[in-house]
């Protein structure tokens, strides 16, 4: 058999994207490789990250964690979608839920019947037709054999780092603690030979993954890898987190809040609630950021807000030689729609399944570097898609984002929506068309088409369909418990 060439593999820094590495890498290759983690207590986490997106589940499933047990050790609540508030308008609200929105059929989607259904005057509210949407609402939460229902969590950043380092280090994982003072390079090829701490330890490997956050230590302040700046699509460039107490039971859903600068959130845990402010610097001052977030919270402030400051956009290349950039060392693109802890998981992913066991080849270099560029290119177009719909027009912040140019790719979307009422999902794609649709449509964008098969259906039947429909959702909502009763039988955590 040939020699192994990558074998030893350094993890720089911790936090989320360390040690969502470490987990997936000890569990599904620990028997073939070397792993060791280096971070300091001293150095903090951003932790402004505290909710996720369904496909969460999908990896816990693929590293073995028990949900009732990581629930309770993160604090975590079930999310069925976001609330957007005063997007589109001031005084609007929708919710960008995580279930497929009615029943769609190979020649149309389900918006193109609800429309038709619609112009007949015998459609009801597109949330209507949505289970999940409607259990957000309702703020009911049921799961198991019994419950088929999508979902993802809302959960404590800090907490799930330590329950992954739990999960990480029986299993094989060495972690080092110290901080870094050199990246030491081979002087010929430029790759990365070992990472010295402050200690005079030598951390010596093959393959290094940063996850050193916004500072990059390696593949930015090392590699010189360099840096796509997207701002002038996403022009927030800060954000003030605080935490407070619960004030009364944990909604299944993320509020997003635009303000005249930004938008807040807000996102349940058991204990307390995760509070934020984005907002664009240039708009509005730190001060008046920092004061608006206290003004709006419910509860009491548990510390002082933190500002964090970013700039949205992304690596020319997450893999540069031997290093792999994660979570914020590669790039950075807002909160709004919780993707990066999704992007750090897909990331870890996509590399143990082209691992360069066998030396580090620039043709599969390149094609990771492609797939993980189309994908966050896909996300960011996403995120703009809130911003560029707005009809708000009551300040300098929205007017900006209403009348900005947007990438061909986005634009191209927005066109077809609003001639004919198409959405997709693409193979690189998260979002899948129900996600697409329903923001357009929360934010105003009505079709001025739509495909005519629902016009072959016989005379009452759209509408008996649609009754149907909403009648199933109905029932099945009302005879589910309140989240808070869920939470509290499943997995009812102990405060800190």
């Amino acid at each position: 058999m040939d020699a192994q060439i990558v074998r030893k593999v350094v993890i720089a820094g911790g936090g989320t994207a360390g040690w969502i590495a470490a987990a997936a890498l000890v569990k599904q290759l620990g028997g073939l490789l070397d792993i060791t983690l280096v971070e300091s207590d001293e150095i903090g986490t951003i932790g402004v990250g505290e909710s996720t997106i369904p496909t969460t589940r999908s990896f816990h499933a693929l590293i073995g964690v028990d949900e009732q047990e990581f629930m309770r050790a993160t604090q975590s609540t079930f999310k069925l979608g976001i609330a957007f508030e005063n997007w589109g308008a001031i005084g609007d609200r929708y919710i960008h839920s995580f279930g497929l929105i009615g029943k769609s059929t190979w020649m149309a989607d389900f918006q193109h019947f609800w429309l038709q259904a619609r112009a007949d005057g015998t459609a009801g509210d597109l949330g209507d037709y949505c289970f999940e949407l409607q259990a957000a609402e309702a703020n009911k939460f049921a799961t198991g054999e019994q419950a088929q229902i999508n979902y993802a969590y809302h959960l404590d950043a800090t907490l799930y780092a330590r329950y992954l380092r739990k999960l990480s280090e029986p299993a094989g994982i060495k972690r080092v603690e110290g901080k870094i003072k050199e990246v030491r390079q081979n002087p010929e090829t430029g790759f990365i030979q070992a990472l010295v701490l402050e200690s005079g330890q030598f951390i010596e490997g093959d393959l290094f993954i940063d996850c050193t956050g916004f500072r990059a230590l390696l593949i930015e302040q090392t590699l010189e890898t360099g840096y796509d700046d997207w701002s002038h699509w996403l022009p927030t460039n800060s954000a003030y987190a605080v935490q407070t107490n619960s004030t009364g039971p944990a909604i299944p859903y993320t509020r997003a809040i635009a303000h005249e600068a930004g938008w807040r959130w807000k996102i349940p845990l058991q204990h307390r609630i995760g509070n934020g402010l984005v907002f664009s610097s240039e708009h509005m001052a730190d001060e008046d950021a920092r004061a608006l977030l206290l003004r709006e919270i419910d509860g009491e402030p548990l510390f002082d807000p933190r500002l964090i400051r970013y700039r949205t956009g992304s690596r020319r290349k997450v893999w540069s030689k031997n290093c792999l950039a994660l979570g914020l060392a590669g790039g950075f693109i807002e909160p709004l729609e919780s993707t990066s802890i999704h992007l750090i998981m897909n990331a870890v992913t996509r590399l143990m399944k082209s691992f360069p066991f066998n030396g580090f080849d620039e043709a599969l270099i390149e094609r990771y570097n492609a797939m993980s560029r189309a994908e966050l290119e896909g996300v960011r177009d996403f995120i703009i898609l809130h911003y560029k719909l707005t009809e708000r027009d009551d300040n300098a912040f929205w007017r900006r984002c209403r009348t900005m140019d947007v990438p061909d790719s986005l634009a191209i979307r927005i066109a077809m929506f609003r001639e004919n009422a198409q959405a997709w999902q693409a193979s690189e794609d998260l979002f899948r068309a129900d996600s697409w649709v329903q923001v357009m449509l929360g934010q105003r964008v009505w079709p001025r088409g739509y495909h005519h098969v629902a016009r072959m259906m016989p005379p009452g039947r759209l509408r008996q369909v649609l009754a149907d429909l909403k009648a199933s959702i109905t029932s099945t909502v009302a005879a589910m418990p309140s989240h808070q009763e869920f939470l509290n039988r499943y997995c009812s955590a102990t405060a800190d």
